[in-house]
């Protein structure tokens, strides 16, 4: 069981997601780094700490600094959600971690649905 400082860490988190939630308008998306920065910043770090509880921390990080710094995501307005465009061969990016292919992609592709679920969470699309 996580010590009661993760729970206190995750409840405060969670009251700061009701400061940073916003009002979704795609055309504002367009220009989303102006217009929805700290809810974006927010999302990305909601994702991190939830695939860094459940997953090696060193290959999370790694993903963290080494592909998702490269990533940009997009308002797919055909289903009402979003999609994280990642660099061109995220996999021979990573330095200093030893993994093999199938278990990056496995866990990259996990934490772009996580960037996507608290994306659609911070901008109201679930509640």
């Amino acid at each position: 069981m996580p010590p009661v400082s993760h729970w206190i860490g995750r409840l405060f988190s969670m009251l700061a997601d009701q400061t940073v939630m916003a009002e979704f308008d795609p055309e504002k998306f367009e220009d989303k780094y102006a217009n929805y920065f700290p809810q974006l910043q927010r999302a990305y770090k909601n994702a991190f700490n939830t695939m860094n509880d459940s997953y090696d921390s060193t290959l999370i990080h790694a993903i963290d600094q080494q592909v998702l710094n490269e990533s940009e995501p997009f308002y797919n307005a055909d289903r009402e959600g979003f999609d994280i465009a990642l660099p061109d061969d995220p996999y021979d990016r990573l330095d200093g971690v030893v993994v093999d292919r199938e278990t990056f992609e496995e866990t990259l592709d996990r934490y772009t649905d996580e960037i996507e679920t608290e994306l659609r969470r911070t901008f109201r699309f679930t509640e």
